[in-house]
């Protein structure tokens, strides 16, 4: 046999037929069509409704149907406010105004008792028309949301690579290939000393701008030219007197004179 299915579980019972003592009560449900903020937005309402004039209202048939309203409100058992009451009181004092007769002399001058009624409601009706075209722009915050994007303050620092002895026997060893260009001209100069070619190379760089390690060797001079200036530049470099740097691995070496060496000669 097909067994039923459970529609519902009440305490882990299983539940296949509806109890026969269910009660709901009258109150249980409610709708509400509409809404109103105040007595005003009520009447604008219901002259809009009826296509009436702002300016000519038929206070009877109004004041009629705002007091249907009022009592369905009662019988609802809202808890009326104040502002409403007292928008029915005054409804009944214009109609009555309108009702009594009045001597011809006196309706001349006489102000239309709705007059008042009709100010505040074009008032109110000016209002809240504002209200509704500021209420579909768009709002930041709300339909439009403002997007920001700041940028990081990155500052990219390029290390530059330490050069290291095996470079400069390296770019020595460029520079010693050309000398050997020269080596089937054996011209006699007066030997040079290390220290000699310390100044000379001193006097090649300065600390503002930076030379190429090759540009301090003259290949004319041979090996013996090339190996002198060699040892005078690693001399200059262990008395921390010029650096060398490279931009860029195995790139070109580049020499300059420290600062303090050039303000010292001076």
């Amino acid at each position: 046999m097909q067994q039923e299915i459970p529609f519902a579980l009440i305490h882990g019972e299983a539940l296949t037929q509806l109890p026969r003592d269910l009660y709901i009560p009258p109150d249980a449900l409610e709708v509400f069509l509409e809404a109103f903020e105040g007595p005003l937005d009520l009447l604008l309402y219901m002259i809009r409704r009826q296509n009436l004039d702002v300016l000519d209202i038929p206070i009877a048939e109004i004041t009629r149907q705002y007091m249907s309203y009022i009592d369905m409100m009662q019988d609802m058992r809202f808890e009326l406010a104040a502002e409403y009451l007292v928008m029915a009181a005054m409804l009944a004092e214009i109609k009555s105004r309108m009702l009594l007769p009045r001597p011809a002399a006196a309706e001349e001058d006489e102000e239309d008792p709705r007059a008042e009624l009709v100010r505040r409601l074009q008032e109110y009706e000016r209002y809240k028309r504002a209200a509704e075209d500021m209420d579909e722009l768009p709002r930041l915050g709300r339909d439009v949301f403002e997007s920001s994007a700041e940028a990081p303050d990155l500052k990219v620092v390029k290390p530059v690579p330490e050069v290291e002895l095996k470079e400069v026997l390296l770019a020595f060893q460029d520079v010693l290939r050309r000398a050997d260009m020269f080596s089937s001209h054996h011209i006699q100069r007066e030997a040079l000393s290390v220290r000699e070619r310390m100044t000379g190379v001193l006097d090649m760089i300065n600390p503002d701008s930076f030379i190429e390690f090759s540009k301090l060797f003259k290949v004319q001079e041979g090996r013996m030219g090339v190996v002198v200036t060699l040892l005078a530049v690693l001399e200059l470099i262990k008395e921390s007197l010029i650096e060398m740097i490279q931009t860029e691995p195995f790139g070109p070496i580049y020499v300059k004179a420290h600062q303090n060496v050039h303000a010292h000669e001076s």
